[in-house]
């Protein structure tokens, strides 16, 4: 197997961000020599995947976490982000004595191909053209961001998984590995997810395309060529899918009808209400860390997304003969990816005799739920892991009698 080619991007982050962050950032080049093979005909190459590692890997290496993210994340699940200066996205569940705990388990999350963090995407350079690829981009799958992570993991020469979690995108990331590499899969939780993206779905992120590609900076697709950024239609484009991460409830509780700043309507378009001003908020910020054209790509590879389809239209063949052990997560109040999904999961495990535990959480904070601070969550996954892991007869190893990852 080939030593991993390895190198640290951690420079990219300011001076105050990087002393704060615990892990480097590593990124693993993958050769011209080394295509990645894609559902879309072709294959990538060369190609690079960043990641980053969390804890400590066991001498048996049988104590691996394989973190995925959702549309909008990237690697820094449980360190202060490099761009914004903000803790990691999953840092509630990722940490010495979290549900994901390092004290026990050693953590890898990598920056999906497609994406703008340090793997190759749209943004990347196109060594046939030596400018950005923009466009000419191979439009990607689920299935090839799991390929490209089964093959860091292959290069980090790790034979299998102990456990394989992700909410939202990164859930349907779960799914698929457990399809299609489920002997490297010892425990499996896709949490507020689907096997395959719902009309509505496909719909709202085609909103968020059109905002993208009608802003006159975008160019179609060449803005980094044109030194321009077409901040103004992602920024909308976040707006609007914001808006499906929440609740009714949640907006409610936050904001009701409040306005913001002054104490009457001001009969205008500025923002009267909280609720516009946070919206518009959200989708600033958001042009600030992410790419227009990742956003592009990785919608489109999430409506691509039905695992039945890929299984002659039967969910559960995708899932015949596993051995995996499984734990499904929904959240009541999510509307995006309802539980109604998450039962379709859970179905088609049991139709083939799966290790399969459900669980339906009570919140109103809508899908973003599993981001947030819901301690009934919390305790699902860690009694479901904690379990996982004396079924795997993980301990906690001495530190002289382990080694680092990565």
């Amino acid at each position: 197997m080939n030593k991993a080619t390895t190198t640290d991007i951690s420079g990219v982050a300011p001076a105050a961000s990087l002393a704060a962050s615990s892990p480097d950032g590593l990124v693993v080049k993958f050769a011209a020599d080394d295509p990645l093979p894609l559902d879309g005909g072709g294959t990538l190459t060369p190609y690079e995947i960043a990641y980053q590692t969390y804890g400590t890997l066991n001498s048996a290496k049988s104590n691996v976490v394989l973190v995925f993210h959702a549309l909008t994340g990237d690697q820094h699940a449980a360190n202060i982000h490099p761009v914004t200066g903000k803790p990691g996205w999953w840092e509630t569940m990722v940490g010495p004595g979290k549900p994901i705990d390092t004290n026990l388990l050693y953590v890898i999350c990598a920056n999906i191909i497609g994406g703008c963090m340090g793997s190759t995407g749209p943004c990347s350079i196109d060594p046939a053209t030596s400018k950005p690829y923009g466009l000419k981009f191979p439009v990607i799958t689920v299935a090839d961001m799991v390929r490209a992570q089964i093959r860091l993991l292959d290069r980090l020469e790790i034979p299998d998984l102990f456990c394989a979690i992700g909410g939202s995108m990164g859930g349907m990331q779960v799914l698929e590995l457990a399809a299609s590499y489920g002997d490297r899969l010892f425990a499996a939780v896709p949490i507020a997810s689907a096997a395959r993206h719902s009309s509505q779905n496909i719909a709202f992120h085609e909103v968020g395309r059109q905002a993208v590609m009608a802003d006159p900076h975008w160019h179609g697709g060449r803005y980094l060529e044109e030194d321009t950024n077409p901040r103004k239609g992602l920024a909308v484009a976040r707006m609007a899918a914001h808006i499906t991460y929440l609740s009714d409830e949640a907006l409610h509780r936050k904001f009701g009808r409040n306005l913001q700043d002054r104490d009457r309507l001001a009969f205008g378009f500025d923002a009267d209400f909280q609720v516009e001003s946070y919206l518009r908020h959200q989708g600033y910020r958001f042009v600030d860390r992410f790419d227009a054209n990742s956003y592009l790509y990785i919608t489109r590879a999430m409506d691509y997304f039905d695992l039945s389809a890929e299984h002659g239209g039967i969910l559960a063949n995708a899932f015949k003969n596993t051995k995996t052990r499984f734990c499904v997560v929904s959240f009541t109040s999510d509307w995006l990816y309802p539980t109604r999904d998450s039962r379709e999961i859970v179905h088609a495990l049991n139709a083939v005799a799966a290790n399969v535990s459900f669980v339906e959480i009570e919140s109103d904070n809508g899908h973003d739920s599993f981001l947030l601070d819901e301690p009934e969550f919390f305790a699902t996954v860690s009694g479901f892991v904690n379990a996982a892991a004396r079924a795997r007869g993980l301990e906690i190893v001495p530190q002289d009698a382990a080694f680092s990852g990565g």
